[in-house]
């Protein structure tokens, strides 16, 4: 930071139980600073952050929630910044309900509407206001500006986006999530290969605890396996994924399990965690498949629903001109990419082993039909990336 009174932008991205940030100076690509709060309202919660050009500071803190996270950054901030501006802040906001299309100065009327829609998303949509609100507070007068993750998927084919439900639930219907990761991985393929690469048929695996497929064609989203929450699609790691809706009133009946019950079971008890009996965690379901029988059948639903899933986007792009994963699974996983590919050949898919287990750009042998990608996602650069924008917006108005 060695221009005099830089501008600074923060962006921050909150997850149910996690908080990543990254500090940029406004007009630059590569953030100064980037790190995170893990496991926020358990105890062990932890600080980590990489300024650049230095080696990553890790500690524990004390932080029940994600505001009081935010108050020990703003704190803690206030040595790196050495007194430069702070002109905006960036803020991943998962669900923009039907109202919200694009990216969007946080204003009264948006707090208004998170709020009215916040049971569209009640394990994300309470942290990210109370955050919204600790950032107001906190900084009067800064601009904010909300990045939603369902705004990627609102140009959805209208088939895509209809739940088979009595049309007087106004608003209830197919969303998607991820949507900012999958708006990252389509300029990393245009910038790498071209537009024409970019704007192919794509079929993009955002694989994490919370994880999702898109299928993608000419840079808009076709469809993509959450729905209305960000519960819905694949089996993630304490999440169930599509479920058969029956179960409400079966477990009603015999468990006397009531709403709120339900959601928390389907949020926190379920996925990975549920099937295997013993963790959420991947790594620890591998290490211990070959002697727990429980774990290799969860890891062994998580691969199949991946595959389902693959299949399905192919039948409604019409095929597949190259499959991406990414996300913490996605990206260190060989053994979880493996599996998924395996079978897919039909597709023009041929995976190459030693590619794979390396962690190559692209796994899939060089006469494959469909290349097969790996590629980290940056959440943060398409929050900064917005917020630049409007920064732009001011300065020419101004």
């Amino acid at each position: 930071m060695a221009e005099s009174n830089p501008q600074l932008v923060l962006t921050l991205n909150g997850g149910s139980s996690s908080l990543k940030f990254a500090l940029y100076t406004a007009g630059k690509s590569a953030p100064d600073l980037r790190g995170q709060f893990d496991r926020l309202g358990r105890s062990g919660t932890t600080f980590n952050v990489r300024m650049a050009r230095q080696p990553q500071e890790a500690r524990p803190v004390k932080a029940n929630d994600h505001a009081t996270a935010l108050a020990h950054l703003f704190d803690w901030l206030k040595t790196p910044m050495k007194g430069a501006k702070l002109a905006a802040i960036g803020h991943r906001i998962v669900h923009g309900g039907p109202r919200y299309r694009t990216h969007n100065v946080v204003d009264d009327e948006l707090f208004d509407e998170l709020r009215r829609i916040v049971d569209y998303a009640p394990e994300h949509l309470p942290a990210e206001i109370a955050m919204l609100q600790f950032c107001r507070e906190r900084h009067p007068g800064v601009l904010q500006i909300a990045c939603f993750d369902t705004a990627f998927h609102r140009d959805m084919p209208a088939v895509a986006r209809l739940l088979p439900l009595p049309r007087r639930f106004v608003g209830v219907e197919r969303y998607g999530f991820h949507g900012l990761s999958y708006s990252f991985l389509l300029q990393e393929l245009e910038r790498s290969l071209g537009q024409e690469a970019a704007g192919g048929r794509l079929v993009l695996a955002h694989l994490g605890n919370g994880a999702s497929l898109a299928a993608v064609h000419g840079g808009r989203s076709v469809d993509t396996s959450m729905s209305f929450t960000p519960a819905a699609g694949i089996p993630m790691g304490t999440r169930t994924g599509d479920i058969d809706p029956g179960l409400v009133r079966y477990l009603a009946k015999t468990e006397g399990m009531d709403a709120e019950a339900f959601d928390h079971m389907v949020n926190h008890e379920a996925g990975l965690l549920g099937v295997s009996g013993t963790s959420s965690d991947l790594r620890e379901l591998l290490a211990a498949e070959a002697t727990d029988h429980r774990a290799a059948e969860a890891v062994a639903l998580f691969c199949y629903r991946i595959k389902q899933a693959v299949g399905g986007f192919a039948a409604v792009l019409g095929g597949i001109d190259r499959l991406v994963f990414t996300g913490g699974i996605g990206e260190n996983a060989p053994v979880i990419r493996e599996r998924v590919c395996g079978g897919l050949e039909f597709l023009g898919i041929a995976l190459d082993q030693g590619f794979n287990a390396q962690g190559r750009a692209i796994i899939s042998t060089p006469s494959s039909a469909v290349p097969v990608h790996v590629m980290a996602t940056d959440e943060e650069a398409i929050i900064a990336e917005a917020v630049a924008a409007h920064l732009q917006q001011e300065n020419l108005a101004s």
